[in-house]
């Protein structure tokens, strides 16, 4: 097996390590406040690596990688929509 460590492989893994971060840092809150909650960076942090994975899949040219991507991409998007909206309905 031949791994080239070049831009676009770096890319990739800082998008995985950006995406599992995700996990860490609902992990870390969720301790601190004694309950399972999923904080607003938990989305960004769902929104940077899929749009890093997704950079990296449309490279690589892998049409299952790129929908999987896509898709969460705008499911994270969407979520953080509904986060701030709720938020700015509430301050009104």
């Amino acid at each position: 097996m031949d791994i080239k460590f070049n831009f676009w492989t770096m890319l990739g893994l800082g998008g995985q390590l950006f995406f599992f971060s995700r996990f860490l840092y609902q992990w870390i809150v969720s301790e601190r406040r004694k309950e399972s909650v999923i904080p607003t960076g938990f989305w960004f942090f769902s929104l940077g690596g899929s749009l890093l994975l997704l950079m990296y899949a449309i490279h690589i040219k892998d049409p299952v990688f790129i929908l999987g991507q896509s898709t969460g991409f705008a499911i994270y998007l969407r979520n953080l929509m509904f986060i701030y909206r709720k938020k700015s309905s509430s301050t009104d």
